[in-house]
């Protein structure tokens, strides 16, 4: 027994002694990852906190892009398609608190306040709508609350293999996974896992090797932030108010994935995004054969398909 207890010290004292050298290593690095992080887009002061939005490109039309849940720089997760965009349209990428460059703030995050804060970070960087909304993920769900309660600010939506509400419905959110994965971010645990931080942006999109290295460097200041677990938190309650109202009946085209990296098997995804868009005027489904950040493996065939479909729309 006292051999077993004393290799049970010796364990708990690499550990702890090898968790200290890796935070310290974490401090370090982040420290010097400070020259890479100059914001990419424009700082506006929303509610007193910091909000990042990025515009680039000129056109008649307004497309205005929005992360899915967790995605830590949405400015370069979403270039690999917007460039190819911005030469036809006005394209904006919405960081929301928490997220890329914009402030890290622990609130509670009911959809209201989501959007408010979302338009009012458009009003005070000047970007006027009405508004092609592109949502990725668990954005959908805002974008349709946006659609639903400002419907004169919304032209359209391209969902980007985007969540409804039936996705939540039952839906168990693993909360101590996701404060495991919190800590290991916070004590620089991630630094020491072998391509974790390599995003699909970053293996499969098109995106420079400084912008590569930049990305890195906000995945380690920006994952799972306080600010991203309370959106988690309140997702299920989001999406059932939004579920309980009329879906907004306005043109919508979603790419949907093969449903790897959403949770839920090929079928069932679909069949999420194809019963909502069911009934509403000037609504089409584009299946993509890939994981979930779509954005970054098929970013070709959707700049085009998205083109045609604004092209072809008449819009009031």
């Amino acid at each position: 027994m006292k051999k077993m207890v004393k290799t049970v010290v010796i364990i708990l004292l690499v550990l702890l002694m090898s968790g200290c050298a890796i935070f310290m290593y974490h401090k370090i690095k982040l420290i010097k990852e400070k020259e890479l992080l100059t914001p990419l887009g424009k700082m506006v002061s929303v509610n007193e906190y910091n909000m990042s939005i990025y515009t680039v490109g000129k056109g008649e039309k307004t497309l205005v892009f929005l992360a899915g849940g967790g995605t830590c720089s949405p400015i370069l997760d979403f270039k690999s398609l917007y460039s190819l965009l911005s030469n036809d349209y006005r394209i904006v990428v919405v960081e929301k608190f928490g997220y890329g460059f914009s402030d890290i703030v622990n609130v509670e995050r009911p959809i209201e306040a989501i959007l408010q804060e979302t338009r009012k970070g458009l009003a005070v960087a000047q970007v006027d709508g009405p508004y092609i909304l592109c949502p990725h993920s668990m954005s959908g769900i805002e974008a349709l609350y946006w659609a639903q309660t400002y419907p004169e600010e919304v032209e359209a939506i391209i969902g980007i293999d985007m969540a409804v509400p039936a996705a939540y419905e039952n839906y168990k959110i693993n909360m101590p996974f996701i404060r495991l994965g919190q800590f290991a971010a916070n004590i620089g645990l991630t630094r020491v896992i072998s391509n974790i931080s390599e995003s699909d942006a970053i293996k499969y999109g098109s995106l420079s090797d400084e912008e590569k290295e930049i990305y890195q460097a906000i995945f380690y200041s920006r994952t799972l932030t306080v600010t991203m677990i309370n959106e988690v938190k309140s997702i299920l309650e989001n999406a059932s108010k939004v579920g309980s109202y009329d879906k907004p009946n306005i043109p919508m085209l979603l790419f949907i994935s093969n449903g790897k990296g959403t949770g839920w098997d090929k079928e069932e995804w679909l069949s999420f995004q194809k019963e909502y868009i069911n009934g509403i005027d000037n609504g089409k489904c584009i299946e993509l054969n890939c994981t979930h950040y779509i954005h970054n493996h098929e970013y070709e065939r959707m700049s085009q398909e998205m083109m045609q479909f604004i092209n072809d729309l008449s819009f009031n």
